[in-house]
């Protein structure tokens, strides 16, 4: 089963992803903030993370920073910033770190999950063509 980290600082936001995400069929993990969202993926190692930009404490573009220079066995995990930021600005910003999609809220769910089927389908591809994942 496929579990998605979803790392968002509002709540009611964050519990109507979970909410959604399971609903779908996959498996859910929580953060408020990048920093937690950090411990969970360096303990947990979820298959896809959807972060929100602005967020307290650490932000999703550090975060994805952070996994990228200094957990580098975490970086080919999907991920896709979810952001009220839309600008295009933030946009190539993410895109250009390494993030896999970026969507922007309000959030239509036809589209965050359109957009986690093509991450499940590229992890799903990786693993059967052998690649680490």
């Amino acid at each position: 089963m496929i579990t998605i980290l979803c790392v968002e600082d509002e709540a009611d936001i964050r519990k109507l992803v979970v909410e959604e995400l399971n609903e779908a069929g996959f498996a859910t993990l929580e953060a408020a903030n990048g920093q937690e969202a950090l411990e969970t993926i360096l303990s947990k190692w979820p298959d896809i993370v959807i972060t929100d930009i602005s967020m307290p404490i650490m932000d999703g573009h550090q975060l994805l920073a952070e996994i990228q220079v200094n957990h580098p066995q975490f970086s080919n995990i999907p991920f896709i910033l979810l952001t009220a930021l839309t600008d295009r600005e933030n946009m190539l910003t993410g895109l250009r770190a390494g993030a896999a999609d970026y969507l922007t809220k309000p959030i239509d769910f036809d589209i965050l999950l359109a957009k986690v089927s093509g991450c499940v389908t590229r992890i799903e591809n990786d693993k059967a063509a052998g690649r680490a994942f």
